[in-house]
């Protein structure tokens, strides 16, 4: 009797460390197989076992016991089944029908984990709160679980995955929020059937949210990401530029959009949507809607006196009208730089993309049958092969593959242009042998296409170059201009009509966008070490001939203006300058010219009266013309100009903060990620969903995706 009283005590015991065991090694996860022979680190497991007085090895050693009466509550709603061929049982719930691990030979898991699956609401039969309560009351008090919970989500996650995982509803919801607004899922996606199946397949304690409920996360999110951007810009040292954009949507409505650009501390510039707003009349001349979204903007985000330049996205035949209204309305509530010259830019992209349509309309025609061939011969295997068979009849190499192009980018159609002119005979071919096909170019429409590729080349050629930098800077725009400007103007005096007709409408797109950026343009290029004014002087005398000195002037003239509106302003006292000040009095005009250190008692007093003498008769140079005298920085790759402002600018204190100002300003509207190709030349439509939301929404969807994308907690 004794002896069986000995054995009962030790399966007891038994049960007891197994089920601690299982409590500090594995939460509610059966340990399997061999785990504790493969060397699991059991560290928190040795803890409670020494706390009991038995070894990790006395559990794994197999005793003859029988099994003691099942007293816990948990197993009225369990039942024991037979696995592995009567090796190992598994507790199968009697709601349910899941089975979880329980013995495998003289191994126990104990129960932690059925109450758990019963108490916990992961049992999908238990659905109703008041069953849940039953059995909290009837298992056992729902504390001790929610503390085991607790216990377990501190422990490190361990090889058995996301079990020991706690669950945070709150931080679900804002997840599923950002989700929503990272990929533009509409907010009734979490009443849609599949897409609640599927969260409830990964979390059944996760409670789908209503339409209403979804619009308050995606809000809360957006405040959350204002607050951190309002932040940040509080500690913008420089002036801001702004990107204009004008939406539409198939109600009529009217929407802003407001994106700041500027260049931080640090010298990286940063782009970020600030305001999303609903307008009236956005379109209309007088620009009265607009102008009062930006000085709402800037109100809102504490910048009214930081406004430098704003960028329009629209190329409509009234822009003259509308910048110069808006230029108006802001001038009397912003001190604009410059007496407001370099105020209102163009976008370079949507100039590129007017002058590409313009190219592409200019041969739309031919175009079509292009079009049309390529559709003809891809519409059968038989045709292709046929096609290509042609093409080396006729020794045509075939670099170039055809393609149909995409309309709402026009760089696919000039890869389908090109690649059709080096099988122009081809098709040529093909007419003559196959009586289904008529659509071949004749030599005339060849002649047009070839016009068209030269030109569409050069528009090609420079939106990639833009787009190669990742940042662009707006020093980086004039190559570009310039050297378009110079090419249009060539072109327009070609012998060939059809090369100049083509031409000479393009030249006059875009000389009405060289007269009114080529300033701003200029300026930002000087700001460039590599460049200054040499290739202001350079570039003007290819444009302009002997008048060329007259607008270099003017450009040179505009650069000193703004630098003393700069030199008027006071310069930060941050504590490098502060430090400098204690021993070096730099005039308030902004010169390097030092005061005359007081005397040292050397004996050279009369020496130190005749330093302030010359110092007082021969002014040293300003920054800015100590900066224009300089030799160029050489030209290399990879060549940082922002980083080299950064090492300048104790030299260069007043100059560095105009230059900080000017290389910020966006010369296109165009945001990474974005292709250049496909800006278009005009206002943009919301989608009708989008245009069903309340106002508020929208800008919380739209300005949050933005600031989204650069938060690091995303």
């Amino acid at each position: 009797m004794a002896d069986e009283t000995g054995i009962e005590n030790q399966v007891v015991q038994g049960n007891e460390v197994a089920e601690l065991m299982n409590e500090a090694v594995h939460g509610d996860e059966f340990v399997q197989g061999d785990d504790l022979a493969q060397g699991e680190d059991f560290t928190q497991g040795d803890l409670l076992l020494q706390e009991h007085g038995m070894a990790i090895t006395e559990l794994t050693t197999p005793r003859t016991t029988r099994h003691r009466r099942k007293k816990s509550p948990v197993w009225e709603h369990f039942t024991i089944e037979d696995a592995n061929g009567g090796t190992a049982t598994r507790a199968c719930c009697n709601l349910c029908k899941k089975t979880f691990a329980y013995s495998c030979g003289s191994k126990i898991a104990g129960t932690s984990h059925l109450k758990r699956h019963l108490t916990m609401g992961s049992c999908t039969k238990i659905k109703s709160q008041e069953c849940l309560q039953a059995l909290r009351a009837a298992i056992g008090t729902d504390d001790e679980d929610e503390a085991t919970v607790k216990r377990r989500s501190k422990r490190p996650y361990r090889r058995t995955g996301f079990a020991n995982a706690s669950f945070d509803p709150d931080g679900s919801s804002s997840c599923l929020a950002k989700m929503v607004i990272l990929h533009d899922y509409p907010l009734h996606i979490v009443q849609q059937p599949a897409f609640t199946a599927f969260v409830d397949s990964l979390q059944p304690r996760f409670r789908a949210v209503d339409v209403d409920a979804m619009e308050r996360e995606v809000y809360a999110v957006y405040q959350k990401e204002k607050e951190s951007l309002l932040q940040a810009l509080s500690t913008m040292p420089g002036r801001i530029s702004l990107t204009i954009g004008l939406w539409t949507t198939s109600q009529t409505l009217g929407y802003v959009s407001l994106a700041a650009q500027f260049i931080d501390s640090e010298w990286k510039l940063h782009r970020r949507m600030l305001n999303f707003t609903m307008v009236s009349s956005p379109h209309s001349e007088n620009a009265l809607s607009v102008s009062g979204a930006i000085s709402r903007s800037l109100s809102e985000w504490s910048m009214k006196q930081k406004l430098f330049t704003i960028t329009l996205d629209n190329d409509c035949s009234s822009h003259d009208i509308y910048s110069a209204n808006l230029r108006d309305h802001l001038s009397n509530m912003n001190d604009l730089m410059l007496k407001g010259q370099l105020f209102v830019v163009r976008c370079y992209a949507h100039i590129l993309n007017g002058v590409a349509q313009d190219v592409i309309a200019s041969a739309h025609g031919v175009i079509y049958n292009i079009r049309e061939s390529i559709k003809f011969i891809k519409a059968s295997l038989s045709r292709e092969e046929k096609f290509a068979e042609i093409a080396l009849q006729l020794e045509i190499p075939g670099t170039k593959t055809l393609c149909l192009d995409v309309t709402t980018e026009w760089n696919t159609t000039y890869l389908m242009l090109l690649a059709a002119l080096d099988y122009k005979q081809a098709f040529t071919t093909l007419e003559t042998c196959d009586d289904n096909y008529n659509e071949a170019p004749s030599a005339e429409d060849w002649k047009k296409v070839e016009a068209a590729c030269n030109y569409l080349r050069l528009l090609y050629e420079s939106a990639n170059s833009i787009m190669a930098t990742a940042n662009p800077t707006s020093d980086i725009f004039f190559h570009e201009a310039w050297k378009l400007q110079l090419e249009l103007a060539g072109a327009t005096r070609h012998e060939d009509p059809a090369f100049s007709g083509i031409a000479k409408d393009m030249y006059e797109r875009f000389d009405k966008y060289w007269k009114d950026c080529n300033l701003v343009l200029a300026v930002a290029v000087v700001m460039d070490p590599r460049f200054k004014m040499k290739l202001v002087e350079f570039s003007y005398s290819k444009i302009y001939g002997l008048e060329a000195a007259k607008y270099v002037k003017l450009v040179n003239d505009s650069l000193h203006e703004l630098y003393k509106e700069y030199v008027a302003q006071p310069l930060p006292l941050t504590p490098i300058f502060v430090e400098q000040g204690e021993t070096s009095n730099a005039p308030a005009n902004g010169n390097n010219t030092e005061a005359t250190p007081p005397s040292t008692g050397d004996g050279l007093l009369d020496f130190d009266m005749y330093l302030s003498e010359i110092a007082t008769s021969q002014p040293s140079k300003s920054e800015l013309e100590q900066y224009l005298d300089e030799s160029l920085t050489p030209r290399i790759i990879e060549f940082d100009v922002l980083g080299w402002w950064k090492l300048n600018t104790l030299k260069f204190p007043t100059l560095s903060r105009m230059a900080r100002d000017i290389l910020a300003i966006p010369m296109s509207t165009v945001t990474i990620g974005t292709s250049i190709f496909s800006a278009g030349t005009g206002t943009r439509m919301l989608d009708d969903y989008r245009s069903s939301l309340r106002p508020e929404i929208v800008e919380a969807l739209v300005c949050a995706k933005d600031w989204l994308r650069f938060s690091p907690t995303t």
